[in-house]
């Protein structure tokens, strides 16, 4: 054997400096040692069912049970003609939601049901292609119950209106939210896609009446099932309602809210010369408002500056030579304070189910009325520190006057309407029902001799059974056509007389007199929704051949 020289080799032999590299993925933690054989791989990337049967369990089919025992299957039941959903024991309530109907009394009946029992609605002629555009219509919802809300709507009455608004473009299992300055959307295509969920806050809240009812005719044009309105034009009408101008000018509100303080002094008792002391003293107050608001003052101190006036022009009456009545200028003075509007809203949400809305407006309530009675307690209290010699009088004399009072309650009502900016078509309405609820009022509590509790919620009652019914007519709120009406019943008297007892140190008379007027104050409230609700009961909608659904219970239970 010979031995090859050192240097020579093979030309086909490979030494280790001519091995190429092995790859990365030769010595990678997770490939498989040699001689193991790899996994096979998975059918799906979707995880097991948790309804699966582990490999290896019986599929054995259970035995069958006797006939006549309680879990054996009828033998009419086929499995093949089963019927697609389950039924209730006690059956499915038959619906009937007549078109002819105001938008506001079927979305009302759809939004007490459970989303499983709402009738199934016909297809949404507003569609576009392709489905609706969810994220846009939940927008144009959610602004559109901002502008209600904001007007001092109802919590209920905004649901149904965001409801009817996503029911008509096509999005029918909504559920809408409303809370006193939150108002919420939440869509769910099936039970198997994600919700989708949208929200927006409501900061500042104004009284404008006619933008209400633009937007009241916005909603029943789009829930109208013969118009076509598209989401486009839907925008465009809401760009324009939010641009609208008041009806009214600043001056003339201005104006109108010292003519309802004179209205209302003349409401108490009192003459030219009273009139016209609580005509400036609630200008004056109005103009002082408007400072601090401009100032950004919150709304309390507003009304702090606004109710000093009316008690500063009473003390100065009071020490002067003139022969007047005091309280009648600060009563006027109260009667243009007093939030009515939110009152009514608040009691209604509470009646209505919604409570944590209806503690949030009688909060705001309570706060606004505690401002005004620091205001007229300071002028009050300086009145009895300069000697002034303030005594409680008689409140009314209703009877004495009938005719001037009337003309006094209508005036009232009147300033009221051109104070929350209503149309200038409704005013006339609301001040023919103002005086209809006062001679109610004066024929029961002076001639029937009937509490003033009592005949302050008939007439109440009444007032708000004649704007629900001018309402459903026109297809309206109800608001412009009650709130200005209820006036002439705000117990401004009873909350003066409060007031000054307890600047006279007469704490249980005070405490009296002002639990007098808070108990007037929920018999309108209470009034007001009793009368709408009897309207919705018994009055149909002219038109109608079919009665629509009645609206289920807000609360289910029964105290348990």
């Amino acid at each position: 054997m010979v031995a090859e020289p050192e240097g020579h080799r093979d030309p086909g032999q490979r030494g280790p400096e001519d091995r190429k590299p092995a790859p990365d993925d030769a010595h990678s933690a997770f490939t498989p040692p040699p001689g193991v054989g790899l996994p096979d791989a998975p059918e799906e990337d979707q995880p097991t069912s948790e309804f699966a049967l582990p490999p290896g369990a019986a599929t054995e089919t259970p035995p069958a049970e006797p006939e006549g025992s309680a879990f054996a299957t009828p033998r009419t039941y086929s499995a093949k003609h089963s019927p697609p959903a389950f039924t209730p024991a006690q059956g499915l309530p038959r619906v009937s939601l007549t078109k002819d109907g105001p938008w506001q009394d079927r979305m009302r009946a759809m939004l007490r049901m459970p989303v499983g029992e709402r009738p199934v609605p016909e297809t949404a002629q507003r569609q576009e292609e392709g489905g609706p555009a969810v994220p846009r219509v939940l927008d144009l919802t959610l602004r559109i119950g901002e502008l209600l809300l904001a007007g001092g709507e109802g919590a209920e009455d905004v649901e149904a209106a965001m409801f009817a608004i996503s029911h008509s473009y096509g999005l029918d299992r909504c559920e809408p939210t409303v809370t006193f300055t939150l108002l919420s959307i939440t869509y769910q295509p099936s039970l198997v896609d994600d919700p989708v969920t949208a929200n927006r806050t409501v900061r500042r809240r104004g009284t404008d009446y006619n933008r209400l009812s633009a937007v009241y005719r916005l909603v029943h044009d789009i829930s109208d099932p013969e118009s076509e309105i598209t989401l486009e034009e839907a925008y465009r009408r809401l760009a324009e309602i939010r641009r609208n101008r008041h009806p009214f000018p600043g001056w003339a509100l201005t104006v109108a809210g010292g003519l309802l303080a004179g209205s209302a002094s003349v409401l108490v008792g009192g003459n030219l010369l009273v009139f016209l002391a609580a005509a400036v003293s609630a200008m004056l107050g109005d103009r002082l408002a408007w400072v601090c608001a401009g100032r950004g003052l919150p709304e309390f101190y507003q009304f702090v500056a606004a109710a000093m006036p009316p008690g500063a022009m009473g003390v100065a009456l009071t020490l002067s030579p003139l022969d007047v009545r005091a309280s009648a200028v600060i009563t006027g003075g109260l009667f243009a304070l007093i939030p009515g509007r939110a009152l009514v809203a608040g009691v209604q949400d509470g009646l209505t189910g919604f409570y944590i809305t209806a503690a949030a407006r009688l909060l705001e309530v309570g706060y606004l009325i505690v401002g005004i009675v620091v205001g007229v307690l300071s002028a009050l209290y300086l009145g009895l520190a300069l000697g002034a010699a303030l005594t409680p009088e008689t409140a009314l004399h209703a009877v004495e006057r009938p005719e001037v009072q009337l003309l006094a309650a209508m005036g009232l009502s009147l300033c009221f309407a051109v104070l929350l900016q209503q149309e200038r078509s409704t005013v006339l309405l609301v001040t023919l029902n103002g005086g209809v609820a006062w001679s109610v009022y004066g024929a029961l509590a002076d001639t029937a001799d009937v509490p003033p509790v009592a005949a302050t919620a008939a007439a109440a009652g009444l007032v708000g059974l004649f704007g629900q019914l001018l309402a459903r007519y026109r297809f309206a709120s109800a608001l412009p056509y009650v709130t200005a009406a209820i006036g002439p019943l705000l117990p401004g008297s009873a909350t003066y007389f409060g007031l000054l007892a307890i600047a006279r140190g007469e704490l249980n008379t005070g405490l009296a007199s002002l639990s007098k007027a808070a108990a007037l104050a929920l018999a309108i409230a209470i009034g007001v929704n009793l009368g709408s609700e009897i309207s919705r009961l018994f009055l149909r909608v002219p038109g109608a051949t079919i009665p629509s659904e009645p609206r289920r219970a807000a609360k289910r239970t029964r105290g348990f």
